[in-house]
Parts: C-alpha cells; structure tokens; sequence
C-alpha cells in the first residue's frame, strides 16, 4: 500500500475511477458546443476543459494533491512541446490565409476549362493542397465552400458530390499537412523506446503518405465517375472571374521551402522559421502582401498575421493545458494505468494485428465522444496509444499514422456527431441564401460522398489485415520491417 501511495498519490472519495469525471465533463462540454450549438470555436472548449478541472477537484480527497496533479500534467515535455508547435505554426497558417491561396486555385481551375465531374475532382486536389498548405481543416471548409461550391454547381458538378470533395480534400490535408493540429498532436504522443524524445513530425509526414495517397487515388476514381452532371453557365464563368487570382498560387513557394527543410533537419521550429521567412518575402515581392498584413494597428486593435496567429492559437493552447491537466489526473490517480493494464492484457493485444485494432478502435470511439475533434481525440487517447504500441514494438511512426489516420475516416462522416458534416450544411445553408440555385444537402447522404474518408479506412484496413506500411522500432530507433526479439 506504501508503494501504491507513492507510486499513484491522488485518491478520490469513494473509488479513484471518480477521475474519469472531468474527462466526462469535457466531452459533454465538446458534444454541447460541436453538435448541439453548433459552436465551433477552441476558446469554449478550453472553457470546458477548465471547469472540468475545477468539477473534479470537489471529488478528490485532498484538493492540494488533485491541483498538483493538474500542474503535472500541464507541466509535462509533451504538453509544452505541442504548445510551443501550435503558436508557431499558427502564424504561419494566417500567413497563408492572408495570401489568397485559394483564390489562385479558382484562377487555376477557370483557365484549365474545367466541368462537370472533372471539377469535382479539381475540387478535391484543389482542397487538399489548399489544408496541407494552411493545416487547417475547418479553415479549408469556409474558405473554399464560398468560391468553388457555387461555380462547381453551376459548371455541372454534382452538388452533393461537390460537397465531398471539399470535405475529402480537408480532411486529407489535415491529415497529411506538416503544420496540422493532428499531425502535431500524433507525432508528439508517440514517444521512442530505444532513444529520447518523440516522433519527428517529417517522418510521420512521409511515412503515412501511402495511405493517404492510395486513399485519395481512389477517391479520385469515385469523384470522376459519381461527381458529374449536365449543367453549365456563364454565371458560374462570372463567379469564377470575381474571385480568381493567379498570384494566390506564388505562396506554395514558402510551403515547398518548409517541407524541404522539414525533411532535411526534422525540426519543425526550423522549417517553420523558414517558412514564414520566406513567405514574408514572397509575398511582399509579388503584392500578394503588404506591410500591413505582417502586423498593423486599425482603429485601436492589433491585427495582421503576426498578431493573428499567435492570437487564433491561444484558445486551442488553453484547451491543450486543460486536456494535459485532465491526464495528469488519471495518471497521479492510477485510473490511466489501470486502463492500460487492461487493455494490454486482453485477448485483443496478444497479437500486433490486435493492438493495432484496439489504437484504431480507441482513437475512432474517442474521435466520436468529441464531436469528430480529432486533435483533442488524438491528445487525450494518444498516451494510451503510446503505450498499447510499444508493448508490440511498434515504431512511433506506426503508431502516429493509425491515430491521424484512422481518425480521418469514419468518425469525420458520421452524421450525428460530426462536426464536420454540421460546418458543411452551415456553409451549404449559408450559400442558399445568397445563390436560389443551390438546394440543401442531406447530412446522410453527404456521408457516402465524402468518399476519402470511406477509401482511407479501407486502405488502413487493409494495412492493418497485411501488414502494408507496418513498422517496429529497431535498437537505434530506426523503422525496421521485422519485430525485434525481447
């Protein structure tokens, strides 16, 4: 019992799996504001995960041991690391979003002539790079929902289909995007056994390329065969002009520039210097950007990408802490170690097949409870996940792409939870009011054609069945195919 106290210190009134109640708490804080209100803002949930904490503490024996518990886990390398990711990155995202990347897309696709189902599938590529390049997906959505959609429905794409393309092409540059919440999320939690530190965001990066890639080529396929239809117009030509800026397309150059040194060094702070560097640069050079956009003062307030970026990031930084201070609570607590004894002693993880499906299984049901928030799913099941993984050996990498991966299929699309499918109808509603040509979207039918998320579960299904991609850490902490001998 000594051992115990020292080991596991935080007790609870009654049974220590009262711990479990903050956890509770934040995720009905995440379904209220993701699913019920439609209130999709990190600030809330950092709101929630604070008065979480603070429910909590009435349930601990002592307060004292509860609070320092918190403090622990907001405390922790891992924690600080993804914060200190997070604000940087989140200057480098406005930066984007200042540039007009989207708009370079349209002026792409105008000129290419594109119709019916072939702008649909120009739709999805366009999306795609559009998420990697700025790391947001929610961003990518209520960008590009308001140029591409209504000019899409009018050259003859399939409205509902048109729809799943942009969601698809979000979601899949969310998951594969170096500057992704989710990415830095999967990566961070991913801890090496044989050297120190976490998995190196570039390798993540490059190493889940075939899944997504195979996921997409199929999607492809789909978008090209279901996303057509027989209308065009001149209106679509004119809506297409209005917001139609070829310059958008010269801020790739910074995106190229960081995912080369991303590649080179494996440092995310480096390349993302860089990247905003360069951008800086190029943007100015080409009138994309002007001073004023880097940071200026309007009528009493800051605004600018500087200040922006670091300010859009503080809500999600908040939650961060809150959802570290909730795991320092079930690890002090041992309620965090019970649960992974358990799991690592179920029939399901005496085999890497298994594991594997119980990282899927437990990232996806999390993915779910949280309204489809996949970063925060991934932060809170990912210390789980950490150590389900390195029972079997699996490399870090491996681990990273089953938690992004998986939580990029099925939970995106489920129509009662997700908030993604909610921001679509939002954003298709809002296009109604403006454009009589528009009809609203069923939200079920909108799940069958989101198609990348339907092709990428399949493809990590099947990595998960054979082997394909998989991964062990070898004794210097390098990928090797075969399992190590204990």
């Amino acid at each position: 019992m000594e051992n115990r106290d020292r080991q596991f210190p935080l007790e609870f009134m009654g049974t220590n799996y009262l711990s479990l109640v903050p956890l509770f708490i934040f995720a009905v804080f995440c379904v209220l504001f993701f699913v019920v209100f439609k209130v999709f803002e990190m600030d809330a949930l950092a709101m929630g995960g604070v008065v979480a904490l603070i429910a909590g503490s009435l349930l601990a024996k002592s307060q004292l041991k509860y609070w320092n518990a918190v403090l622990k886990g907001m405390c922790s390398d891992m924690g600080g690391a993804i914060a200190l990711i997070l604000l940087v990155v989140g200057i480098f995202t406005k930066m984007m979003s200042y540039g007009n990347v989207a708009q370079g897309f349209v002026w792409l696709g105008s000129n290419l002539g594109l119709r019916g189902a072939w702008f649909c599938v120009f739709t999805f590529a366009a999306a795609s790079i559009i998420a990697t390049a700025t790391g947001t997906s929610i961003g990518t959505l209520f960008s590009c929902f308001p140029i591409l959609y209504p000019s899409g429905v009018l050259l003859g794409a399939d409205p509902l289909f048109l729809a799943g393309a942009i969601l698809s092409g979000a979601i899949f540059g969310d998951n594969i995007g170096p500057i992704s919440d989710t990415t830095i999320a999967s990566a961070a939690t991913q801890r090496y056994t044989h050297k120190e530190g976490a998995a190196d965001i570039a390798g993540v990066v490059s190493s889940r390329m075939g899944y997504a890639l195979a996921g997409a080529a199929l999607a492809i396929v789909g978008f090209y065969f279901f996303g057509g239809t027989e209308v065009d117009s001149a209106e679509a030509q004119a809506l297409l002009q209005e917001y139609s800026n070829p310059k958008g397309l010269i801020m790739l150059i910074p995106v190229v520039i960081l995912l080369t040194i991303a590649v080179i060094n494996r440092n995310i702070y480096i390349s993302i210097t860089w990247g905003i560097i360069s951008g800086t640069i190029v943007g100015l050079v080409s009138g994309v950007l002007t001073p004023a956009n880097i940071i200026s003062v309007h009528e009493g307030s800051l605004t600018g990408f500087l200040y922006t970026g670091v300010q859009s990031m503080l809500g999600t930084v908040v939650y961060l802490y809150g959802a570290f201070g909730i795991m320092g609570v079930l690890q002090e607590s041992g309620t965090l170690h019970n649960i992974i004894v358990a799991l690592v002693n179920s029939r399901f993880a005496k085999s890497v097949v298994g594991t594997e499906i119980m990282i899927g299984l437990g990232l996806m049901v999390s993915s779910i409870c949280l309204g489809a928030a996949n970063g925060p799913a991934i932060i809170m099941f990912g210390p789980v996940a950490d150590e389900l993984g390195r029972t079997k050996k699996l490399h870090p990498y491996r681990r990273a792409n089953l938690l992004d991966g998986l939580g990029s299929t099925l939970p995106v699309i489920i129509p009662f939870t997700s908030a993604f499918i909610f921001i679509v109808i939002i954003c298709v509603n809002g296009l109604r009011e403006k454009y009589a040509f528009i009809e609203p979207i069923n939200p079920m039918a909108l799940t069958y054609a989101t198609l990348h998320c339907l092709t990428l579960f399949a493809a990590f299904a099947v990595s998960i069945v054979t082997g394909w991609g998989r991964r062990y850490e070898g004794s210097d902490g390098r990928p090797v195919k075969e399992q190590p001998e204990n």
